[in-house]
């Protein structure tokens, strides 16, 4: 039998050798084609472009080798003549870099500092010398286990499960921290699991095995109060259940374990454990409220994310809490600033229940500063200087609202993502970071260029903030997997900060591993008591149907609507957004407006910000309004489009939805980036044909052509095609309408519900807690470094920031 050969895996440098030799005259061609664009920066369809020309023009030789696949996983391209250096990206989450004089075609292989270094070329050509501040959390990084699969990516609880259960099998003194940390827990200073009768493994087998004998005897419905003195007699305190059945389960879990580690098992168990009764979420910018908020600046889907996560995780909590046996009221803070001048809202208030809630509080702190505290709204770009001495007052308030600490610290978004990592450093407790969006893939290039945008946005702040917290945090959540890794032709959020270079200030050569396990995809669901089937008519809101049909027809034109729909006959294309530039509701305007056809045959409907540029403060916002205006009247639309301020009042957003169902309309939702996409999950859940962005979560949530459609807002001439053709369908064929309905609700109801988000939040706490317990050694060397990292260059850099005024 011949031997196997194995092939050696060609790097980069290799394939565009390769190709230098078979295929010179080609790729000299297409190398010049980039060398005399000039000094700058190539995204990947400059790269491709010219390669489609190079073939188009030698029809001889349609291919260029291996290095059309090198072109084609390109990210971008650095023109500096006489070189081309190359970011190519094999898949999600690897990279390498290349590096070709094409006038001596000699070819290079690039570290990730080199490239970088001749990246900073692009905006100085100044040399930076060799002391250069680069930051590198490899080495912290390289004891933690991670998988190398790009499709692993986001399951990091499944792959740490399996790593534990391994160490298990393998070592049985690994079973030692489980004990450590079972005997450790405490409830305001009372034992839970374990007492001090068992102190090593072989006692707690023969303690588990004795108690399962002693629970066989009691009846499965037996309450915990009549067996609590037996058990604890033989070592164990509260927390294992509610009844002998349910404790004999748990029970029966552990010596599974002992006996034979199993991944599944050890979840289970991990996430049964009475852990988390405390829960602090942390939402510093914006308006965060109940009423009256959603539509003013900074405030939007993140604070609906908020007020539904906390409903929901409320609910588990105290399911959880019952079924361990346990007499606990849980709290769940939602600490959020303080805004004395409300406009209208309940922000001026320090402490505001969640409706529908028991124990959950909006906790409202003010910013502080040497003059007082800021009466007035500011953006969330120019927040920075004011995070620390919130922190130091949110701390305070936090405690004596507990009379404690809390057991799990969620961060939202950048700022309230760099407040959590303070405040789970200073508490010694469990931090989740989840993003929502980061700002560095919605601005192309605010990375290298950070200097034209630092003025308006203050990037500098917020990419090093971000840094913080992905790298303190102990497990973080994303919507999606575009979110962590992007597609196989796109970068992911997460990934784009993996390496990077602000040049002046310092350069990321290892910031974040997307195949680090803290990562895990956990999406949320919609309200489903407000966001329901237009077909379930016995719910239905039909008294609001009357302040809906003023809101569509009404023809009166003042600050709360604009247009007409003259035919009112002609289903309704229907958006919902903020109104900035990523949201892009000018895109899909202007795309409606030069389409004649779609125009013909159906209106349009948009719900988005303030209709005068002198009602908004937002700079971005009144930019769009602006372009809003010129675009109604350079294509005469007052008679097909009605223009909607933001509105406030869920339940009437919820049957708007559902209204426009019954006309047979669609929801489109046309951002140029989106983290997740709340109102696709909204509009599909009403049963609302939906046609969302490529790029982002909705590419995720919706399955093309079967649950809703794909669009690319960049190609906005096919997305008006699209919506012609499905119109033209509908029209020939009802039923294609109600089954991209059908298809859209039944993908909710699989992936995207309240009720999965928080079982899998809490199992989550629960495993990271575990592993936070048992390398707590090893992630000191990072704290550390990110200690500094904050006090020797972030708080530099928010001393840029130029504080706000209430004059």
């Amino acid at each position: 039998m011949a031997s196997r050969k194995f092939a050696r895996l060609l790097s980069m440098r290799d394939r565009v050798e390769d190709t230098l030799n078979a295929h010179r005259n080609e790729l000299v061609s297409l190398l010049s084609r980039y060398v005399a664009q000039g000094k700058g920066l190539l995204q990947p369809h400059h790269l491709i472009g010219e390669l489609d020309k190079i073939v188009g023009e030698d029809k001889a030789d349609q291919s260029l080798g291996s290095f059309t696949e090198v072109i084609k996983s390109a990210q971008e391209g650095i023109v500096i003549p006489p070189f081309v250096a190359i970011a190519v990206r094999p898949r999600p989450g690897v990279w390498e870099y290349v590096r070709v004089n094409v006038h001596e075609l000699s070819v290079e292989q690039l570290s990730v500092a080199e490239y970088l270094k001749f990246k900073e070329k692009l905006d100085t050509d100044e040399d930076p010398g060799h002391f250069v501040l680069e930051l590198d959390f490899e080495p912290f990084n390289a004891s933690v286990p991670r998988p190398t699969r790009s499709s692993a990516i986001g399951n990091g609880v499944i792959f740490l499960n399996r790593h534990l259960s391994s160490n298990m099998f393998h070592n049985r003194d690994s079973f030692e921290p489980l004990l450590d940390f079972l005997r450790a827990h405490k409830y305001k200073g009372h034992a839970m699991m374990l007492n001090d009768r068992i102190q090593s493994i072989p006692k707690l087998h023969l303690a588990l095995a004795k108690a399962e004998d002693y629970l066989s005897m009691q009846p499965p419905d037996t309450p915990y109060s009549k067996f609590e003195f037996v058990l604890q007699g033989m070592g164990f305190e509260r927390g294992w259940g509610d009844t002998a059945g349910s404790v004999a389960k748990m029970m029966h879990l552990l010596l599974d374990i002992l006996q034979a580690p199993d991944p599944s098992a050890l979840e289970m168990f991990l996430g049964r454990i009475p852990m988390v009764f405390n829960v602090v979420i942390l939402s510093v910018h914006g308006y965060f409220g109940q009423a009256n908020v959603l539509g003013l600046p900074d405030t939007g889907g993140q604070v609906v994310y908020i007020l539904d996560q906390v409903r929901a995780l409320e609910n588990e909590m105290l399911l959880r809490i019952k079924q361990q046996g346990l007499d606990v009221k849980p709290r769940i803070l939602i600490a959020t600033r303080l805004i004395p001048d409300a406009k209208g809202t309940t922000c001026n208030q320090r402490l505001e229940r969640v409706a529908g809630t028991e124990y959950s509080h909006i906790l409202r702190i003010p910013f502080r500063t040497e003059n007082g505290v800021l009466r007035k709204w500011i953006s969330r770009f120019d927040i920075w200087p004011y995070l620390e001495k919130y922190t130091e007052d949110a701390a305070s308030e936090i405690a004596a609202e507990l009379q404690g600490l809390p057991d799990l610290i969620i961060g939202n978004y950048s700022d309230g993502n760099l407040v959590a990592s303070l405040l789970a450093h200073k508490m010694g407790v469990t931090q989740c970071t989840i993003a929502h969006a980061l700002e560095k893939t919605k601005y192309p290039d605010s990375d290298i260029y950070w200097r034209k945008f630092d003025e308006k946005y203050h990037f500098s702040c917020q990419f090093t903030a971000d840094l913080i917290a992905m790298n303190t945090s102990d497990f973080i959540i994303t919507s999606t997997f575009q979110e962590i890794a992007g597609t196989n032709n796109t970068v992911g959020q997460y990934e784009s900060h993996t390496a990077f270079t602000l040049p002046g200030l310092y350069r990321v050569v290892h910031g974040v591993d997307v195949f680090d396990p803290k990562f895990n995809i956990v999406s949320p669901g919609a309200d489903m008591s407000i966001y329901f089937p237009y077909s379930e008519t016995e719910k239905r809101l039909t008294a609001l149907h009357e302040s809906i049909e003023e809101l569509l027809s009404n023809p009166e034109q003042n600050d709360e609507h604009i247009g007409t729909l003259t035919d009112q006959s002609k289903p309704i294309i229907f958006s919902m957004a903020r109104l900035d530039r990523v949201k892009n509701m000018t895109g899909l305007v202007e795309l409606y407006a030069k389409n004649e056809e779609l125009r013909g045959l159906a209106n349009l409907v948009l719900v988005s910000g303030y209709l005068d540029v002198s009602q908004s403060n937002d700079r971005e916002e009144m930019a769009e309004i602006e372009k809003m205006h010129n675009l109604i009247k350079q294509y005469n639309l007052m008679s097909q489009f009605r223009w909607i301020k933001a509105q406030t009042n869920r339940a009437r957003n919820g049957e708007l939805y559902r209204y426009i169902a019954d006309k047979r309309g669609v929801f489109v939702q046309p951002a140029f980036y989106e983290a997740f996409g709340l109102t696709v999950v909204e509009s599909m859940t009403c049963g609302l044909p939906t046609f969302a962005t490529c790029h982002g979560g909705p590419a995720e949530i919706i399955e093309n052509g079967i649950s809703g459609f794909h669009i690319d807002p960049y190609h906005p001439e096919r997305v008006s095609s699209l919506l012609v053709d499905f119109f033209r369908k509908c029209k020939e064929d009802p039923r294609q309408w109600e089954k991209i309905s059908e298809g859209g609700l039944k993908r909710i109801l699989e992936r995207y519900t309240w009720k999965i988000y928080s079982e899998r939040l809490m199992t989550l706490a629960g495993v990271y807690g575990f592993w936070k317990y048992v390398s707590k050694l090893e992630r000191r060397e990072t704290r550390r470094y990110l200690e500094m990292f904050y006090l020797l260059k972030y708080r530099d850099l928010v001393k840029s920031v130029p504080l706000a005024s209430d004059e």
